[in-house]
């Protein structure tokens, strides 16, 4: 995980943002920056403020001032690059192809020093820190409007720096002072850590910045740490947060958070088995929410969640709440793009239906189109959970080595990324058993423990690619 902390820390020789500088090192920064003109000399001291790689965008937010305007900082960056950057091939598309600069950890003190002697340090973080909500307001309007994958490695792109910003303990004056600035970068990046499967870091740097937080929480915040709690698989620690983010949504008048509250009361009692309560929420949600939800949860997967809250009790109304959530897809089509997290779910859903009729072929194909989805996204509660459908799918149709790969991969991703006590949702566990029954009527435990290693060693990344 990314170092926090190190912004409010005076800068030295010792272990720097958690890398080892030495004396060589320092040295050899410092007679770079004393070849530097005063115009590198100043954006040089600028840019140690960032914490991963940046583009010309970035500079020009950052850095510009009255003593470097903005219209001359890419002349002067261009200048600086070679003696004190290192260009960056991002896992991630860049700003439409422009280059992208990381300063190494010895040009970062040099310069961090030279600033605070200037005096001008914390106003540079503090920009860096607009920049930063800048930046998780736009991940999080890409979202809303289609670009899921684009929102998404933004925020994995900039992740280094948004997670200093989520941190109160690095901003000027005291701690409370930037809580509020800390605590919208979390929730903007809800869907980072809940639909992208960041559940954990998610909680802790919420979890961080609320602890700081000295007003009122806000209901959107509430709301996000109940999520959290939920996709952690501690639906009783969610319900205490739910209630009070009602009140706070009451208190701010916040009526989208109303509707946001409502979804997730019922994917808490979906998670716990309570059908008819999901649906009721699911239903008091939709009444609530607009035709484009500007943040949170779009319709079209609160229309998916009922399906899946009654695709094994009432499969007629369960399809007409996929076709619902179809109209819904298609009104959203002619403003902006899918909701490609409510398509792996709508999968998972028609999964369901088509193997109540029968229809056990393309029941598979569309357990294995929710996997093959979530594992696109990154979510790991909805990956493990397509894996546990398509092992039953697999099951009835005689694949039985197929079936026991996909609950052993299934283990090892849950075991990666949540702790030992862990418990998945009703609803999913009701699959697993289902299949683990029949599995152990037809292997031995030896069988079945070798085909469950085997099926972690491939993953499920390999498993989904099977036909």
């Amino acid at each position: 995980m990314e170092s926090m902390g190190h912004m409010g820390k005076s800068p030295g020789t010792e272990l720097l943002w958690g890398e080892p500088v030495s004396a060589d090192q320092l040295t050899a920064a410092e007679q770079g920056y004393a070849r530097c003109g005063p115009a590198e000399r100043f954006l040089w001291e600028r840019l140690s403020v960032f914490e991963g790689a940046f583009g010309r965008e970035a500079v020009r937010e950052v850095c510009a001032s009255d003593a470097l305007p903005a219209g001359e900082i890419q002349a002067v960056l261009d200048r600086l690059a070679p003696l004190a950057l290192l260009p960056v091939d991002d896992l991630f598309d860049g700003e439409d192809g422009a280059p992208r600069y990381w300063m190494p950890h010895p040009m970062r003190a040099v310069g961090a020093r030279r600033l605070t002697e200037r005096g001008d340090r914390w106003a540079v973080v503090l920009r860096h820190r607009r920049w930063c909500v800048k930046l998780a307001r736009q991940a999080a309007d890409w979202w809303q409007s289609g670009r899921q994958i684009d929102a998404r490695n933004l925020a994995l792109r900039e992740l280094p720096d948004l997670a200093a910003a989520m941190d109160p303990t690095t901003a000027p004056l005291s701690p409370s002072a930037e809580a509020d600035t800390s605590v919208e970068i979390a929730v903007s990046l809800w869907f980072l850590w809940v639909a992208c499967g960041r559940v954990a870091e998610g909680h802790i740097r919420l979890r961080h910045a609320l602890s700081l937080h000295s007003g009122p929480l806000p209901a959107r915040a509430l709301w996000l740490a109940a999520y959290l709690e939920l996709e952690a698989g501690r639906p009783e620690d969610a319900d205490p947060l739910l209630v009070q983010a009602w009140a706070a949504a009451v208190r701010d008048g916040d009526d989208r958070c109303l509707g946001m509250l409502a979804h997730l009361r019922g994917a808490t009692a979906l998670f716990q088995g309570r059908a008819r309560e999901a649906a009721a929420e699911f239903r008091e949600a939709l009444a609530l929410m607009e035709e484009h939800p500007e943040f949170g949860p779009s319709r079209e997967l609160c229309w998916v969640a009922l399906a899946l809250t009654l695709s094994r009790t009432d499969p007629e109304a369960a399809q007409e709440a996929l076709d619902q959530a179809v109209l819904d897809t298609s009104a959203r089509l002619a403003w902006t793009g899918r909701d490609l997290w409510a398509d792996a779910w709508a999968h998972h859903a028609r999964a369901e239906l088509l193997s109540w009729d029968g229809e056990r072929e393309r029941a598979a194909e569309h357990a294995r189109r929710a996997l093959r989805a979530h594992l696109h996204l990154g979510t790991a509660v909805g990956a493990a959970c397509a894996a546990e459908l398509l092992a039953q799918m697999r099951v009835m149709v005689g694949r039985m080595t197929s079936a026991a790969h996909l609950l052993g991969a299934a283990d090892l991703l849950r075991a990666s990324v949540f702790e030992e006590t862990y418990r998945p949702a009703e609803y999913c566990a009701t699959s697993r058993d289902r299949s683990e029954t029949l599995l152990r009527g037809l292997l031995d435990d030896q069988e079945l423990r070798r085909a469950y290693e085997e099926g972690a060693r491939l993953g499920l990344f390999a498993l989904a690619g099977e036909e």
